[in-house]
Parts: C-alpha cells; sequence; structure tokens
C-alpha cells in the first residue's frame, strides 16, 4: 500500500539515537517508499527543493580500500573523474545496486553516511550543501529521512566538502 502521506517519525533507530545523544538537533520523517523511489521523490513529498535531499552513491576504489560515499543532491549525478581525484584515486566505480548494499549492509534507498559512523567508509559531501543551513539525507533505513544541519553531518561523519557533481 503506498500512500503520500509523510509525517514527523516517531520510531526510532540507531541513527537517530547517535543523534539524539550528541544533542544534534534533527528532524525525521517518515516517507511512503519503496525501492523505486528516489530522491527527488523524496524532495516532492517533503515539499523541499531537490537540491537540498542528498543522495548516497557508493563508489568503489580500483584498488584497496573500503568503498567511499559520495552524498550529492537529488537531481545531480555523482562525477567519477571528481571523486576519484578527490580521494587520490586512479579510478572509481559505480557498484550494482546489489554489491552497494553488500557492502554497506543496507538497503538501497536507505543507506546513510550516519548509519555507517566507523564503520571505516570515507565520506565526501557536494560542495552544493554549503548553500543550505540544514540538508535532508537518508536516516539508515528506507523510507526514513532526516534533515540536519550541514557542519553537524560533516562533524559526525568526518566528510569532506568538495564539488563532486556533474
Amino acid at each position: 500500500m503506498k500512500t503520500d502521506s509523510i509525517h514527523q517519525m516517531t520510531t526510532r533507530n540507531n541513527v537517530t539515537r547517535l543523534l539524539e545523544a550528541r544533542k544534534i538537533p534533527f528532524a525525521a520523517f517518515e516517507l511512503a517508499s519503496d525501492e523505486k523511489t528516489n530522491a527527488v521523490d523524496t524532495a516532492l513529498q517533503l515539499g523541499v527543493p531537490p537540491e537540498m535531499v542528498f543522495k548516497t552513491i557508493v563508489v568503489t576504489r580500483s584498488g584497496k580500500g573500503k568503498p567511499i560515499l559520495a552524498l550529492v543532491p537529488a537531481p545531480a549525478e555523482v562525477d567519477l573523474k571528481l571523486v576519484a581525484s578527490a580521494v587520490n584515486e586512479k579510478k572509481v566505480a559505480l557498484p550494482t545496486q546489489k554489491e552497494a548494499e553488500q557492502l554497506t549492509g543496507l538497503q538501497t534507498g536507505g543507506i546513510s553516511p550516519l548509519a555507517l559512523l566507523n564503520k571505516g567508509f570515507q565520506v565526501l559531501v557536494d560542495a552544493s550543501a554549503k548553500n543550505f543551513s540544514d540538508i535532508h539525507v537518508s536516516g539508515g533505513q528506507r523510507g526514513l529521512n532526516i534533515r540536519l544541519p550541514v557542519q553537524a553531518l560533516i562533524q559526525l561523519t568526518n566528510a569532506k566538502l568538495i564539488p563532486i557533481r556533474r
């Protein structure tokens, strides 16, 4: 059953508990979501500009090392050349959806740097995030969206704020 309702979340998960424990201001939203829901759909459901909703793209390195989590605005694509340059790799690649889920242990649509803290993933956030005080990211499970301050996201995930979209 798919509804177009959105409401402030009452359920809690590891991400919301972490944000509460660190006293980071955030809002959590439950969205009608399935495998085909994308970040632009999420922005429409939330009633916010799509550029304010950041999707997490898993990027693998050609050499050894943990994958990279690249956060780009909903309407944008991740630029693999810019990501490779940012992490000093000759080449990076996009895994399949199934591979991304295996690498992170999370379902696509629910992959979030907040759910993968201390798991060794390098996090890159597209520089356009600095146009907003708060942005929306996945809350670590499909259908859960978190709005939080950009600075808090960067500090928590130790992210680099750098141009990585095309």
